[in-house]
C-alpha cells in the first residue's frame, strides 16, 4: 500500500517510478531520456535514505529498548532487518543473486505489460493499485530467500543509514557481503524482463496503420462475435 501512495502522490509528475532497477529499464527500452537517470537514481535514493532516517527517529525509543540499547544486525533481537534486507542462513550468493534478477524480472514485466496502451491495460487510475497488488504476489511468493527487495535504492540506502546510525559498517559484510545483491540483481532483473516482454509480447501487437477497416455497408461474420 505504500508503494500505492507513492505512485498515486508522484505518478502526474515523474511516473512514481520510486526504484532505480524501474527508471533504469525505461531509459534502456526507450520509455524515458537517459539524461533524467541520475536525477530520477538520486532523488530515489535520497528519497529512500530520508525515509530511514524518520522511521529511525519515529521509533527510537522502541529500537533503543528492545535489545537493552544494543542496535544488533543478526540474532533474535536484531533490528537491521527493519530497514534493509538479509539473506537467510542457508542462502547462497549465487542463489541469492538469481532470487532478484528473477523476482525484478517479473516486476518490470508486468509493469511494462500494464502501461502498454495496445495491450488490455488497467483502467485509467488504477495503475497504482495493480502494481500494489503485482508486488504483494511477487514478494509473498518469492521473499522467503531474502526480503525480496528489487529495489537497488530501497535497500542501500537505509543500509548505509543503519552503518551511520550505530549498527556498524558490519551491515555490509554481514551474510557474505550480500549487500550488492539487491543492488546488481534488480538491475540486471529489470533488463531482462523488459527483453522478455518487448520480445515475447509487444513486437507482435498488431500494427494499427496495417489493419484493413471492413467496409460499412459490408459487416463481417464476426462483427457481433464476443471476445472474452
Amino acid at each position: 500500500m505504500s508503494v500505492v501512495m507513492a505512485i498515486y502522490a508522484t505518478g502526474g509528475v515523474s511516473g512514481g517510478h520510486i526504484n532505480p532497477a524501474v527508471s533504469f529499464a525505461m531509459c534502456l527500452f526507450g520509455r524515458m531520456k537517459w539524461f533524467k537517470l541520475p536525477f530520477y537514481v538520486g532523488a530515489q535514493f535520497l528519497g529512500a535514505f530520508v525515509g530511514a532516517a524518520t522511521l529511525f527517529g519515529i521509533y527510537y525509543d522502541g529500537l533503543m529498548s528492545f535489545a537493552g540499547g544494543k542496535l544488533l544486525i543478526v540474532g533474535e533481537n536484531a533490528t537491521a532487518q527493519i530497514f534493509a534486507t538479509y539473506p537467510s542462513p542457508y542462502l547462497s550468493l549465487e542463489n541469492a543473486f538469481a532470487d532478484q534478477v528473477v523476482a525484478t524480472m517479473f516486476l518490470l514485466m508486468l509493469v511494462f505489460a500494464i502501461f502498454d496502451s495496445r495491450n488490455l491495460g488497467v483502467p485509467k487510475g488504477l495503475e497504482p493499485i495493480v502494481i500494489g497488488l503485482l508486488i504483494i504476489v511477487i514478494s509473498s511468493s518469492l521473499g522467503l530467500n531474502s526480503g525480496c527487495a528489487m529495489n537497488p535504492a530501497r535497500d542501500l540506502s537505509p543500509r548505509l543509514f543503519t552503518a551511520l546510525a550505530g549498527w556498524g559498517f558490519e551491515v555490509f559484510t554481514t551474510g557474505k557481503n550480500f549487500w550488492w545483491i539487491p543492488v546488481v540483481g534488480p538491475l540486471v532483473g529489470a533488463a531482462i524482463g523488459g527483453l522478455v516482454y518487448v520480445l515475447i509480447i509487444e513486437i507482435h501487437h498488431p500494427d494499427p496503420d496495417l489493419e484493413a477497416e471492413p467496409p460499412e455497408d459490408k459487416p463481417e461474420k464476426c462483427e457481433l462475435s464476443v471476445i472474452m
